[in-house]
């Protein structure tokens, strides 16, 4: 078998320990990798060089869009992996129309996150970031012992999980050992496939009404724009917490902060919308909310798993063995 002409193309500064020494010397031993520093532009003469010999193209965070025009430049490519989570943004459909199998590492992106939200389910049944501040303001323990007695913790607790996605799977797998009543809000799974995950089906609107913690592990699509809106939020338990780990532009944020603000329910917000909100915006003061700055998914040393994972696929596409996370275009109108 002959060894494939290898080539990377992320930015650097953003992709560090997703392809390691030891994962570099494993592709090496697959096929031949071209150029070990990674492409950043495909339209320069260095890239145009090396894409007319590739036939296999690793991508990961900050690479080039890859533009229609490539499947002629690169005349040899037969696979693109993604290192990384969703190809949205990244894949042009044209690409898939040439023929060439695409592939991703979202399903090593879903890891971390659902770790993230289990820790963050956890923390909020337990009122864990109102302790704090309570203890850290008052350097003693008169409002925090009253506290005790109130109706939290993590025994019994509703936990609606909103998305049945490769996240809000794991996120449900995480949550069997404990003790909460799992419900589930996704319009593509019927209530046995529901029950199957050990879960109970329901409305969007019964979930926000009856959990005590929301989790969104929703796609980012023109239908769940918005989605968690002011009527939603309005149908919370006083105390309820919202965890987004998903994507901002499913909750509507003016309303969220409104709700917010009154002081009746919690937050742990890892994304926005915007990414980053402007530097005045109240998410960074109010006391009820946990802000993060996009985190849940891969980082530092988390993000090995997204090359090993890609070379795995690689692996597999060279020795004729089905690949385990490929996305064919009919995908994309529904993935994150």
């Amino acid at each position: 078998m002959s060894r494939p002409a290898i080539l990377l193309a992320m930015e650097p500064s953003r992709t560090e320990h997703v392809l390691p020494d030891e994962i570099l010397r494993r592709l090496g031993s697959i096929g031949r990798l071209l150029d070990s520093k990674p492409l950043q532009h495909f339209d320069d003469e260095r890239a145009k060089r090396l894409l007319a010999e590739a036939e296999i193209l690793i991508t990961g965070w900050g690479a080039p869009y890859v533009v229609p025009d490539i499947p002629a430049t690169a005349k040899r490519l037969r696979l693109i992996v993604h290192a990384a989570g969703t190809v949205k943004g990244i894949i042009d459909d044209s690409i898939f129309e040439a023929g060439i199998v695409v592939s991703h590492a979202a399903e090593a992106n879903a890891v971390p996150v659902a770790e993230f939200t289990l820790a963050a389910i956890i923390f909020a049944g337990k009122r864990a970031f109102r302790f704090r501040d309570l203890y850290v303001a008052d350097r003693n323990r008169d409002r925090t012992h009253p506290m005790q007695r109130e109706a939290i913790g993590n025994y019994g607790r509703t936990v609606g999980i909103v998305g049945a996605s490769r996240i809000g799977r794991r996120v449900i797998e995480l949550l069997r050992p404990f003790d909460y009543r799992l419900l589930l809000f996704d319009p593509m799974l019927d209530a046995a496939e529901a029950t199957a995950l050990g879960t109970e089906k329901v409305d969007l609107d019964e979930l926000m009404r009856r959990a005590d913690i929301v989790s969104l592990h929703a796609p980012s699509l023109a239908s769940t724009r918005h989605m968690i809106d002011a009527g939603r939020l309005s149908l919370m338990k006083d105390g309820a917490t919202l965890i987004n780990t998903a994507r901002g532009i499913l909750v509507d944020e003016a309303a969220l902060l409104s709700e917010l603000k009154t002081g009746r329910i919690d937050a742990v917000i890892d994304v926005t919308d915007p990414e980053i909100p402007q530097p005045g915006s109240v998410f960074y003061d109010l006391r009820n909310v946990f802000l993060t700055p996009h985190i849940a998914g891969a980082i530092g040393l988390e993000r090995a798993r997204l090359g090993e994972m890609a070379v795995d696929e690689v692996e597999r596409f060279m020795t004729g063995r089905p690949l385990l996370y490929q996305i064919h275009q009919a995908n994309l109108e529904n993935i994150a």
